[in-house]
């Protein structure tokens, strides 16, 4: 089997130009011209891994006409994470920019990422040509590449890193073509249901407006609750000083419009993210077809551009339905960072009660808590995510009486960020370094919290972290270690279960963070439970290397999403 092949489109034309490379990056042949880049793929079974650019300009391509590529190298995306790892995120990625460092030349800045295409199965196209990068250039890169990931700190880790990375791509962009089972009709009701009738003009819907009026007669005012500074006047001028209009803010005050302010609040978010305009731009043909972006933050988690696909409310969830005949086997890995935490820790104490499929926190509380397991609960996540005040202290100290490595390994990550140095994950992404201000979102610097997750968790903005704030940086690497590695296993974890399920009709269709989504003909759940069972193993031991850590799932299989919790 010929181990690797370089191939570029042509600028124009359905054309390609393809050459074998050596296990350094060099070419191994002749460059060859193809007129039809899907047959020149097609025609070449035999190549274990095909080398490009990138997969968002190829594999669309290729999967439109039926062809799937089991492994590739995502040029640009390895650009990416080697920026990373030599402590220069935030420079051009693209493979233009890698070759004009290479050869002293203008360094062009990459593209603008453009608004998503709702509904379009070519979304993941570039919005406008990326800058040209002659196919002798594109083998320079990789060429290059191969040796700064010979320099790296574990080579052989980055190389599993650029590795999974590129396999969460093919993931990425199969999974928009499969795209989630979705329900128009039923979405349509649980509006109704939710909302009442829509007004013309595009104003609010009838249930919005009723609590909108609810909240203003409480207030003796005319209020727009879903303006955050005119509520905080109205309450100022009943005599009551909020600081923000959030619901743990609110809830603490009794008062008779707070009851109808959360209820519009709540509806209101479903209203703007999933209503009505919603469903008319993203839903086609029986599905829903998010664009995600692997590596989308910096410590690797996955973001989607536009469609709100991994903030979708529990309550609309009732509208993704299997197709008739399928069902949706919808996996949730349990508890996650603590299981990674003990694997890159190698605490002896934590591993073993890692070692087993069962609650880990119960375990947890037996060992160090007195069986108290919320306790142990609050001190773990406490340590991962630098929660350490107050109660969350004292339960700190006991974990480290009786995991003293894994909570080193966190206070030794915090330390490094506090002294304004890099972290790592166990496979080598690599953190950014601390920001002026100015620069947090040209860094990648996390700006957007996830739904129920604890201060300073991935993808939520760390305060002081961009400006230089000693404390947050150490939050925020305390977590970027943990979660990050947690985000490293899940890529392994994407590849293994999509290798296991080629010869199956099921489709991967969904997936954020510790959670997946396939969608599968009834008589094949049974397989792909198990299939998303080995695949969490698996991930584990290419990962983390031989410990006693389990990496089990929660399965259920359900016709309709929101059944599965």
């Amino acid at each position: 089997m010929n181990e690797r092949w370089a191939l570029a489109p042509e600028a124009e034309g359905d054309g390609a130009r393809l050459v074998p490379l050596r296990p350094d990056g060099t070419p191994a042949g002749d460059v060859r011209y193809e007129p039809d880049l899907v047959a020149a793929v097609r025609s070449r079974p035999d190549v274990a891994r095909w080398v490009w650019r990138s997969t968002a300009e190829v594999y669309p391509r290729l999967l439109a006409a039926g062809v799937r590529v089991e492994r590739c190298y995502d040029v640009e995306d390895a650009e990416l994470l080697l920026l990373g790892h030599e402590g220069r995120l935030g420079e051009p990625r693209s493979a233009a920019a890698a070759l004009a460092r290479l050869r002293n030349a203008p360094v062009p800045p990459d593209p603008p990422l453009r608004a998503a295409e709702p509904g379009s199965q070519d979304s993941l196209f570039e919005p406008q040509p990326a800058a040209p990068v002659p196919f002798e250039g594109l083998l320079e890169v990789y060429a290059d590449q191969q040796r700064r990931h010979d320099a790296a700190e574990h080579p052989g880790r980055m190389r599993l890193l650029t590795a999974a990375e590129s396999a969460g791509m093919l993931v990425a962009a199969e999974m928009h073509r499969s795209g989630l089972p979705w329900r128009a009709d039923v979405h349509r009701e649980l509006l109704r249901e939710l909302l009442g009738e829509r007004y013309a003009g595009g104003g609010e819907p009838r249930r919005l407006a009723e609590l909108a009026d609810e909240v203003s007669a409480a207030l003796g005012r005319r209020v727009r609750p879903d303006l955050p500074a005119d509520v905080i006047r109205a309450f100022a001028a009943a005599g009551i000083r909020l600081k923000s209009t959030r619901r743990w803010e609110l809830a603490e005050i009794d008062h008779p419009a707070v009851e109808p302010l959360l209820a519009y609040k709540k509806l209101y978010r479903i209203w703007v993210a999933h209503g009505w305009s919603w469903l008319q731009d993203w839903v086609r043909d029986g599905r829903f077809r998010p664009e995600y972006l692997p590596g989308g933050t910096v410590s690797g988690r996955w973001t989607t551009n536009g469609g709100g696909a991994l903030q979708i409310p529990k309550v609309i969830r009732q509208a993704v339905v299997a197709d008739e005949g399928w069902r949706l086997v919808v996996a949730d890995a349990d508890q996650m960072e603590p299981r990674v935490l003990a694997a890159i820790s190698r605490d002896p104490g934590l591993m073993e009660v890692a070692g087993h499929d069962d609650d880990l926190y119960a375990r947890l509380s037996d060992r160090a808590f007195s069986g108290d397991r919320d306790h142990a609960k609050i001190a773990l996540l406490g340590a991962i995510y630098g929660q350490t005040s107050g109660d969350g202290l004292k339960n700190l100290a006991a974990l480290r009486r009786r995991f003293p490595r894994a909570v080193a390994y966190v206070d030794d990550a915090a330390k490094a960020g506090e002294e304004g140095r890099l972290v790592r994950t166990w496979l080598g992404r690599t953190s950014p370094r601390a920001a002026g201000a100015g620069d947090a979102e040209e860094a990648g610097i996390p700006q957007e919290g996830g739904e129920g997750e604890p201060a300073g968790g991935d993808g939520a903005f760390v305060p002081g972290y961009a400006s230089g704030d000693a404390r947050a940086r150490g939050r925020f690497t305390r977590n970027f270690v943990v979660q990050g590695s947690a985000a490293d296993w899940a890529l392994l974890m994407l590849a293994a279960l999509r290798r296991a399920t080629a010869g199956m009709r099921a489709e991967l269709v969904f997936f954020q963070h510790d959670e997946v989504i396939v969608h599968c003909p009834a008589e094949e759940a049974g397989a792909v439970t198990e299939a998303i069972r080995a695949a969490g193993e698996e991930a584990g031991r290419i990962a983390f290397g031989k410990t006693p850590v389990r990496f089990p799932f929660t399965t259920a299989t359900v016709e309709r999403y929101s059944d599965a919790k």
